[in-house]
């Protein structure tokens, strides 16, 4: 008789079984997917390697499951995740996180990433495209779309927005998502937006780029700028933000709800071995009040999700490595992946995430502390 509860445990008993009911239906589904959990966060990157961690950790996973069959196949495994509508499994789960991790502050970040072992030649399958949505503040991940090209991402992320609570949020996407319906659906839901702009939007880019130019050669009052520095890495960086009002624009204005800001950042990087520099210039535009400050944190933030959550996943949870070619499993198995970087992230010990993951396979106690069991 299980020991212990867990509100999690209690989310996914809510869960309908898409399996066709009967006597040979041998373990429970919420059983199923929180095992999976527990492996993931433990240090399983497939389901071969889930079955295996659970049954050197059977007693442990009968302080809080019943488990009367003992512990399921990696088959089992595998044609549960591709049974599982993965939005359903979000739409439970992410309320559950959040409560354990608490609000996810006021920036969210979206961008792709490609599941790249998830390729299926013989079936003409491409690679999967995973498009998450992640609050840098607190390293959480508030849900996923996935699509089976890159250039699908378009379509993805309005589906993304719908399932996230956008008020009083600023939302930042790269140039794949400057897009007017994705700005006016931020917009609609209460949220504020920061789009990249880049040759995909040509008259929108050219506009912006001379707006600029004109402004800092004639020293305009208007524009305003922030300057940053800093040192890593063997290289060192200044970045200046300079904001211009959206009204220097008046023909993109008409056209993107809530457009109030345009932004022009330069980076240049110096080597500090070689002293060799290099420059960059990247184009925004934004539905925030022209602050170069608010907005330069805004743009800084977003390569969280690159260092935060994509190179995370490829390097400690080996995502790419993962060979799952059903889509429905690979969705739900990089939801497990990305709700065990958020569980590893909301702890507050010293250590790196791949010392945690390895120490919560190491140690059942802080395994359970994670995951937020506690004692009848």
């Amino acid at each position: 008789m299980a020991k212990k509860t867990c509100a999690l445990l209690e989310q996914l008993q809510t869960l309908p079984d898409p399996r066709r009911q009967g006597k040979n239906l041998k373990h429970r589904l919420d059983e199923l997917l929180l095992i999976g959990l527990c492996a993931v966060v433990a240090g399983a990157n497939d389901c071969v390697e889930v079955a295996t961690w659970a049954g050197r950790h059977l007693d442990f996973l009968r302080t809080f499951l019943d488990l009367p069959n003992g512990v399921p196949s990696h088959d089992t495994f595998s044609r549960v995740l591709a049974l599982v509508p993965p939005a359903t499994l979000q739409g439970l789960v992410l309320p559950w996180l959040q409560q354990r991790r608490g609000l996810p502050g006021d920036l969210v970040h979206l961008d792709g990433k490609a599941l790249r072992n998830t390729r299926h030649r013989s079936a003409q399958l491409g690679a999967l495209h995973v498009v998450s949505a992640w609050a840098s503040a607190t390293g959480l991940t508030l849900g996923q779309v996935a699509v089976d090209a890159k250039s699908n991402e378009i379509t993805a992320i309005p589906e993304l927005l719908e399932l996230l609570d956008l008020r009083d949020k600023i939302v930042t996407i790269d140039a794949m998502g400057c897009q007017k319906e994705i700005a006016t659906a931020i917009v609609e839901q209460g949220g504020d937006y920061v789009l990249a702009v880049k040759e995909n939007q040509p008259a929108l880019y050219a506009e912006v780029q001379a707006a600029f130019e004109a402004a800092l050669e004639k020293d305009d009052p208007g524009c305003r700028s922030c300057a940053t520095e800093s040192e890593g890495h063997g290289r060192e960086e200044r970045r200046i933000a300079w904001v211009l009002p959206a009204r220097r624009l008046p023909s993109a204005s008409s056209v993107w709800l809530g457009l109030l800001s345009l932004v022009m950042v330069v980076r240049v990087a110096a080597c500090a071995v070689t002293g060799v520099e290099t420059c960059e210039v990247r184009y925004f535009i934004s539905s925030l009040r022209p602050s170069a400050r608010r907005l330069a944190r805004a743009i800084r933030s977003h390569w969280s999700i690159e260092n935060g959550l994509h190179w995370v996943l490829d390097v400690v949870f080996r995502e790419d490595a993962q060979r799952i070619y059903d889509r429905t499993a690979a969705q739900n198995f990089a939801f497990l992946n990305r709700l065990a970087v958020s569980l590893l992230r909301g702890d507050p010990s010293p250590g790196s995430l791949k010392v945690k993951r390895k120490a919560a396979g190491w140690d059942v106690k802080y395994l359970a502390q994670l995951l937020g069991f506690s004692n009848e």
